[in-house]
């Protein structure tokens, strides 16, 4: 079973979700930003130079996530 890495920032209510192993160093070439006022918000797709999905970034993530997920992930904000 894959395990995926999810990181929260409260403070910014910004997720990241992790399509690439966390052992494997990876570059985005390139950036896709979802249009907000289909989504309700923002949501970036960082696709790497062939084309491959490296992840996904949720801004205000808190309206947007199952919190389950946003109680699992790693806290990336000063007061974890």
């Amino acid at each position: 079973m894959a395990v995926m890495k999810v990181t929260y920032d409260r403070q910014a209510d910004a997720a990241y979700i992790y399509f690439t192993d966390p052992q494997v160093e990876t570059k985005v070439a390139r950036m896709y930003a979802c249009d907000p006022v289909d989504v309700g918000g923002m949501i970036n797709l960082d696709f790497d130079e062939v084309g491959r999905v490296l992840g996904v970034e949720v801004l205000g993530a808190g309206s947007k996530l199952p919190r389950y997920l946003l109680d699992a992930a790693e806290r990336i904000d000063v007061d974890s």
